[in-house]
């Protein structure tokens, strides 16, 4: 045998000769063969969706957690305002119906059943980019696209004039500041679609509502420092702040909360093989799995990007749970933990990973460099509990072409960020006291966030600050596959051609005998590490075995 699993079957060591794993590097997938001695993190089997997800919806609202159902808040000539998540998640977007689609599907005629009749719904887009009306009623449905858009139906505007109300000031000095027009309803209905544990929550409403003045009180580098990972709510600084937001914001509004999970089925069948650990590939997978490598390979970037995007993701809907924003949030962030939390003993002085070419915030757009220093530094390096997976100044080896290349609609803001302001200093905190004021009011760059396709002028300063624990915690990052040098440089990195020459970079500055371990994403996973002393390490055989590049 050339590999073993670990009492966890998604840990794998590897003892002896073993087939190639892969990886994605952008839109292109890497074949990697791994030292004797590596471990390999794969993710969870999905989980089961629900046999019925309407009857889950319909039992949701009216059981909740914490509160009355849905109906017994409702009146006939109340105003009520529905907000939903917007299209950063899930990733890949999902197939139809969307979850959202069909809460709404079953919440509007129970709003109209009930005489209300003053209902608005609104994208909780905060600084994302506005979606677009095809994007919208791919959501939300034809029904209610058509019986809605654009007046009742749209994208909030953290912009507009007077479209913002102040709620009140936390104990901690932080401004609570949402859309007007869910500040004055009656009702604020939050559907949201859980992907990852730092979604949902208070983080819903009083995030995807808010303007500047309520971002800044947790969008800061010295709260992402103080996270130790952002992914874990119970040791997220940046979740602190946001609940004592929240709790305000509910204690001044009626909040009624719907979140739902879904499983991480990303690939549908044609693709499936992705997820799996290639030890189990059959023969017709690895014939499959070398096609693509190949085709992919051939392809400009944009039709390799279309080759996943052509067909959406199947995911399952796991869980819908609904209430009181506080209650139904701890079941969803264990339905979330159930799916992705793989137990992981050790740490690693070398992780290996690739970087996908989606992240929250380039949906059908191109991964710029910004964003991938997103990925790697912040959501890879954050999706932990317990210990980050990579040991306090280790080393990341992560496959990226780092290609210096913007969406001019989404992204134009980035360009000048990484070309002008980085290269006169990556520090984080200089960046946040000096620039990013003036920036985020920069008429221009706030025109087309309001009226075109573009994220918010301070959303840049806000995806470096994201990347800022993985920077103090991670030594050194190496990136294969760089197709220039400019870019790796101007973020930080260090380039290698392969994936030998990037190993023996890093054991240059390892420890002997140096542990390490791929985190095969995608699909999505956790790391729950429970870190262990040098002793135990070797007693597991969580060290590359001598010769064993």
């Amino acid at each position: 045998m050339s590999a073993s699993q670990s009492p966890h079957p998604c840990v794998v060591t590897i003892h002896g000769r073993s087939k190639p794993r892969v990886l994605f590097s952008g839109s292109k997938l890497v074949e990697v063969d791994l030292p004797v001695g590596s471990r390999v993190i794969y993710p969870k089997p999905p989980m089961k969706g629900l046999p019925d997800v309407d009857a889950a919806i319909r039992y949701a609202i009216d059981h909740p957690e914490g509160g009355e159902p849905l109906h017994a808040r409702l009146r006939p000539g109340m105003k009520v305002t529905i907000a939903l998540d917007d299209i950063s998640l899930p990733l890949p977007p999902m197939q139809r119906p969307d979850i959202r689609e069909r809460v709404l599907d079953i919440v509007l005629p129970m709003l109209k059943d009930y005489g209300v009749d003053d209902v608005h719904l609104i994208v909780a887009t905060c600084f994302h980019r506005p979606m677009t009306a095809k994007e919208v009623e791919r959501m939300v449905g034809e029904r209610t696209f058509a019986t809605y858009w654009p007046d009742r139906l749209y994208n909030h505007d953290a912009e507009k004039p007077g479209g913002l109300t102040e709620i009140g000031v936390t104990d901690a000095g932080e401004v609570v500041e949402i859309s007007t027009r869910a500040a004055t309803s009656d009702l604020l209905i939050y559907v949201n679609l859980n992907f990852v544990p730092m979604d949902g929550g208070h983080k819903s409403a009083a995030v995807g509502l808010c303007g500047y003045r309520s971002l800044r009180a947790h969008h800061t580098p010295g709260a992402i420092r103080a996270s130790d990972s952002y992914m874990d709510p119970e040791a997220s600084e940046l979740n602190h702040r946001v609940v004592r937001m929240g709790r305000l914001l509910n204690q001044h509004l009626d909040v009624f909360t719907i979140e739902t999970t879904v499983n991480n089925r990303m690939f549908g069948n044609e693709l499936n093989f992705l997820s799996k650990n290639e030890d189990d590939w059959s023969p017709r997978e690895e014939l499959a799995a070398k096609a693509l490598v190949r085709t992919l390979d051939a392809l400009p970037q944009k039709a390799r990007q279309a080759v996943f995007e052509k067909v959406p993701a199947p995911y399952g809907v796991t869980g819908v749970f609904a209430g009181e924003t506080e209650a139904a949030h701890k079941k969803t962030l264990q339905a979330c933990f159930e799916q992705y939390a793989v137990p992981i003993d050790g740490q690693a002085d070398i992780v290996v990973t690739g970087v996908p070419y989606i992240s929250p915030y380039n949906v059908n757009a191109f991964l710029n460099p910004l964003l991938v220093s997103v990925l790697i530094e912040g959501y890879l390096f954050n999706l932990y509990r317990g210990a980050p997976l990579v040991k306090k100044g280790g080393t990341v080896i992560a496959f990226h072409p780092c290609t210096d290349q913007f969406d001019r609609d989404q992204h134009l803001s980035y360009v000048e960020f990484v070309h002008k302001l980085l290269p006169k200093t990556r520090d984080a905190m200089e960046l946040h006291k000096k620039y990013e004021r003036d920036f985020a009011s920069n008429p221009a760059y706030v025109q087309l966030y309001r009226t075109g396709n573009a994220y918010h002028p301070a959303h840049p300063f806000f995806m470096w600050y994201w990347g800022e624990n993985g920077r103090q915690h991670i030594g050194r990052v190496i990136i294969v596959g760089a197709d220039n040098e400019y870019i790796p440089s101007l973020l930080g990195y260090e380039t290698a051609s392969t994936f030998a020459e990037a190993l023996q970079m890093a054991r240059e500055t390892a420890p002997p005998d140096p542990s390490l371990t791929c985190l095969h994403i995608c699909p999505m996973l956790m790391a729950d590490v429970n870190p262990l002393d040098e002793d135990d390490e070797a007693s597991r055989g969580l060290r590359l075995l001598p010769g064993g590049a």
